[in-house]
């Protein structure tokens, strides 16, 4: 069995590291994009199993991104899970039809906090 892919949309390079170490140690696949046009790139190319999406992208928002997915059949099932500073400011209702099933507070997320949240939306 191929391992399941994780897409990183996080723009913080060191942040963006550090949860593809805990993943790739915990025994998944992953891919890094920096911003919202290059995550839509890699979700064509690397066919997540589930997408870590920060709120505050350079560029782009990752509503416009979340947009975008739900607007194809393939790519609206996907699984997103928020990390973001932004966690106690979003109501799970307003971002669940765009395919949010975890919002990840950053400020006070540990390492296996991506892991476990990863691991229940799959």
């Amino acid at each position: 069995m191929s391992k399941q892919t994780v897409l990183i949309v996080e723009d913080d390079p060191w942040l963006a590291e550090q949860q593809a170490r805990v993943l790739t140690k915990s025994g998944y696949k992953t891919s890094i994009s920096p911003h919202a046009e290059a995550a839509i790139d890699a979700v064509d190319d690397v066919h997540p199993d589930v997408i870590i999406l920060d709120m505050l992208l350079t560029g782009s928002t990752a509503f416009a991104l979340m947009h975008e997915l739900q607007s194809y059949g393939d790519t609206g099932a996907i699984p997103i899970i928020l990390c973001t500073n932004l966690a106690g400011d979003i109501k799970f209702e307003d971002v669940k039809p765009y395919g949010v099933k975890r919002i990840l507070d950053k400020t006070a997320m540990q390492p296996d906090d991506v892991v476990a949240a990863v691991r229940s939306v799959l």
